[in-house]
């Protein structure tokens, strides 16, 4: 199942990027944007959405939000322990869902160029490069998928 995050999600959402990310603090020689945002914050403002079991316990989350026409996917992670079981598509499945009931057009979303695991997903699921500026500092590739 997938909710609405609430604030007692809190604690495993945290953990759950924590782990979900570990893999890429040496590979891009930092923490990525997601292990440092406010999820407390974006709890709050009611972005976050969390896949659970039927025990209510935390299996991924995303965030994201409408921007005019286009939702903007901000971050998506499952649990490593959970990786691999669909938990991820079904959670950008979800989003790309809302985006249409929003009326939304489109999804736009970003992620690090080494973090290829996720680059090769969301060209499965049909997502475009559409940018990938030329700033060493966040080496981004920005992704788009059109809604029908």
């Amino acid at each position: 199942m997938i909710r609405t995050a609430t604030i007692d999600d809190l604690p495993a959402v945290k953990q759950c990027v924590d782990t979900a990310y570990e893999i890429y603090v040496e590979r891009i020689g930092g923490k990525p944007k997601p292990m440092l945002a406010d999820y407390e914050a974006q709890l709050r403002d009611g972005i976050v959405s969390v896949a659970v079991d039927e025990h209510g316990d935390v299996l991924g989350y995303i965030v994201y939000y409408a921007r005019l026409d286009t939702m903007l996917l901000e971050n998506v992670a499952v649990s490593p322990r959970h990786q691999g079981k669909g938990v991820g598509k079904r959670l950008i499945a979800f989003c790309e869902d809302e985006a249409r009931r929003q009326g939304c057009q489109a999804i736009e979303l970003f992620t690090h160029v080494k973090m290829t695991e996720n680059r090769a997903l969301y060209a499965r699921l049909g997502y475009e490069e559409i940018d990938r500026p030329d700033d060493k500092q966040m080496d981004r590739i920005f992704f788009r998928k059109r809604l029908a």
